[in-house]
């Protein structure tokens, strides 16, 4: 079965400022066309291929029947797994926690 939630990573700063703008967008975006989320097991694998030795990160735990906008899962060739990915800002009221990660 399916899980309920998706996972994404980013800075404590951008989610701050996503607060304050009611929405969240990462900084890149414009150039994905998309915010890249994961599945659960996926976050280990994420965290040690983009995230190597940064600090400062938070992990959103997002209930993907709540974000309002279209919510894919895609294969990442390089991986040949299906990762999830929001098209659209995020919705705060999709977050159901936000935990600190380093």
């Amino acid at each position: 079965m399916e899980s309920e939630y998706i996972y994404h990573i980013t800075t404590k700063l951008e989610w701050e400022q996503a607060k304050l703008k009611n929405e969240y967008k990462p900084v890149n975006y414009e150039q994905d066309g998309f915010i890249h989320c994961s599945i659960e097991k996926q976050i280990p694998g994420v965290l040690d291929r983009f995230y190597k030795g940064q600090k400062g990160l938070v992990q959103l735990k997002i209930e993907k029947e709540k974000v309002q906008r279209p919510v894919l899962f895609e294969l990442a060739h390089d991986l040949d797994e299906l990762f999830p990915h929001i098209y659209g800002a995020l919705n705060m009221d999709s977050v159901v926690s936000v935990e600190s990660i380093s």
